[in-house]
């Protein structure tokens, strides 16, 4: 219990997070809630309760999703071997430049990752506002494969050839 209540003052004075922030804490994600002298409270995405000892917060690792007022966005999307890979940058930036939610400064960044087995792997990492993180998630992905139709970029998936002996 005191080492509950030494980890809630640690909390209250260095303020990692505040009511209403997303964090991800002891393997847990979710919205602040309460900050109380022994327990932080939190709702998870899917509208769990969860009572977080604070012992536990302030002695482990502490994502705080909310705080900053930009987050860039991750993702990553695969294309033929046959593409211009020239014309998927171009093709990417352009699609990523027409969203009003992704940030002119920092700019959008598109590269090629990798070679993968089936694809040629490119990063897609555009910034947003932290508020619209989502919202601009979920659009870049539906105007990213429109896009790559609307261009002629194929989006190859896993095949297998089977060969058959008699």
């Amino acid at each position: 219990t005191l080492s509950n209540i030494a980890s809630g003052f640690m909390i209250a004075i260095t303020k990692p997070f505040k009511e209403g922030d997303f964090v991800e804490i002891a393997g847990q994600s979710g919205v602040i809630n309460t900050v109380g002298i022994s327990v932080t409270e939190m709702n998870t995405p899917d509208n769990k309760h969860v009572i977080i000892p604070n012992k536990t917060v302030w002695g482990g690792t502490i994502v705080n999703y909310t705080r900053n007022r930009y987050r860039r966005i991750d993702m990553e999307t695969g294309v033929s071997y046959a593409d211009d890979l020239d014309k998927v940058i171009t093709t990417t930036m352009s699609i990523l430049k027409s969203n009003k939610m992704v940030l002119k400064n920092p700019a959008p960044q598109v590269a090629v990752k990798s070679m993968a087995d089936s694809a040629v792997v490119f990063v897609v990492r555009p910034w947003v506002r932290t508020d619209d993180y989502w919202d601009a998630f979920f659009d870049l992905q539906k105007a990213l494969k429109q896009g790559y139709d609307k261009a002629g970029i194929s989006i190859p998936f896993p095949q297998m050839d089977v060969h058959m002996e008699k």
